[in-house]
Order: C-alpha cells, then structure tokens, then sequence
C-alpha cells in the first residue's frame, strides 16, 4: 500500500543515469528520501515536477531495507518560480534547505519546522531577500530546535540584541517592517553564525553565499 505525503523537496542528485534521489520535507514524516525511478529520462512522468522547493503531493512505497523508498506519483502543487528567477532567492532558498537538514533527524515528525520553512519561501518570494530575512528564519530554527541563544550574554550591543530579539518574536509582516543598521547586521550575522557552527557542529554551506551580496561576511 502507498503512503500518501505533502512536502517541499530539500535536495535532488543523480542516483543512476536515469533515476533520481529526493529529499523531502513533510509535516507528519519528517525528511525523508526516495528514488524516483526514470525521472531522469526525457519522457518521465515525473519530468517539470522534482526541483528544489517545488511543494508537491506524492505517493510512495516504503523500503523494508533502507531509508529510501520508491516514489510513485507526485502532483505539483506550487514550483515557487521567482525562485529560478533570482539568485539571492535561489542561494537563500538553498541555504535553508541546508539549514534545516543539519538540524534535524529524519523520519522524525517536523511540523514546526515545516510550517516555517513554508513560510519562509513564501517570504522570500514575495519580497526583496535581505539579511534580516535570514537571521529571523535562522533563530526561529535554533528555537524550534531548543537551542535558543541567550542574547543577554551574546556580547551583541543592545542595539543588534533588539533587532534579534524582534526577529525571534516578529511575524513576517513585522519583520518586512524593521530596519537594521549595516553595523548591526555584520554583528548579527558573526554572532549567529559562529552560534549555529558551535550548536550543530558545523555551519551549513552556503551562509555567505546568501550574505556577501549585502556584506562582507
């Protein structure tokens, strides 16, 4: 019997000439991956439906040997184009995408961390990229994570301590609104970034891509 999920997909690689990986997301499995067999022939019936954030409804057999199972069907339910269409929204989208697999364990439910990435890519779709944008998806992570920095002790100014705090708390309607100076900014993003690299073990690919087009990082 299939299983039947809703997911944004995280990762696509080649597995053989003519078959795919892809990872997903989905609120009630978590990540998962599966194989899409043939989807890299010219006929596929997956062909225009497996990229990066592409949101999809699809079908699946569960593996008895491995965590990667077969992918039957799939059903585009939003591609996210204005991400193909800019590269500060594609690296951003890309970034998170990482973030998020270096944060979490697969076949574990994530529907907090879904919820966010959702409204993450609707964000970034829908209005200019910007740092801010990118440190209030990051704390937002380290929060549903448990590992919520105590910015009393961040060594930030209290100036940038506020404008992180406001990036925790804030919706995205009043993140749009708030306005950071570039000196802040800088801070923030040290600060988070060494923060995150000390809390997973790592800093996933891709931070400074998203950032070196509004600073130095």
């Amino acid at each position: 019997m299939d299983d039947h999920a809703t997911g944004l997909i995280l990762r696509t690689q080649p597995l053989t000439d003519t078959s795919l990986i892809v990872n997903w997301i989905t609120p009630d499995l978590g990540r998962i991956s599966t194989v899409a067999k043939g989807a890299r022939r010219p006929k596929s019936p997956f062909a225009g439906r497996l990229d990066l954030f592409f949101e999809c409804e699809f079908n699946f057999v569960r593996s008895r040997r491995s965590e990667l199972h077969i992918l039957r069907e799939v059903r585009l339910v939003n591609s996210h184009p204005a991400l193909r269409l800019d590269l500060d929204r594609l690296q951003m989208a890309a970034y998170a995408a990482a973030l998020i697999q270096t944060a979490t364990e697969t076949e574990t439910p994530l529907p907090d961390h879904y919820a966010l990435l959702c409204e993450f890519t609707h964000e970034i779709t829908e209005r200019s990229p910007r740092p801010l944008t990118l440190f209030a998806f990051e704390i937002k992570v380290l929060e549903i994570g448990g590992m919520t920095p105590d910015l009393d002790r961040s060594g930030l100014n209290p100036g940038a301590r506020q404008i992180l705090e406001k990036c925790r708390q804030a919706d995205w309607a009043a993140l749009a609104r708030l306005v950071a100076s570039p000196g802040q900014e800088r801070d923030i993003a040290r600060f988070l970034g060494h923060f995150i690299e000390f809390n997973l073990d790592r800093l996933p690919r891709g931070r400074e891509a998203c950032l070196s087009s509004f600073f130095e990082v």
